[in-house]
């Protein structure tokens, strides 16, 4: 796989991990469970998936910043 085609994969990934995190934020007002930020949210886990979500987008984001480096490092030879 060409790196920028990895590089635009991870980029989507990490704004799919992001607008994940805060679709889980959402009120949902058929979920009977409140979540332990006390309202009826999408996900009755929040604010715990919002967070395990965010970092899992950062750590494809890091991840990203390391492939880009590689590919600056192997044009300049």
């Amino acid at each position: 796989m060409p790196n920028k085609r990895l590089l635009n994969l991870l980029m989507a990934a990490a704004l799919l991990l992001t607008l994940g995190a805060a679709v889980t934020l959402l009120p949902f007002s058929s979920n009977n469970i409140k979540s332990d930020l006390g309202y009826n949210s999408l996900c009755p886990f929040a604010p715990w998936s919002t967070l395990t979500l965010l970092v899992g987008a950062g750590l494809v984001w890091i991840i990203r910043a390391y492939v880009k480096t590689q590919n600056v490092k192997t044009q300049k030879r």
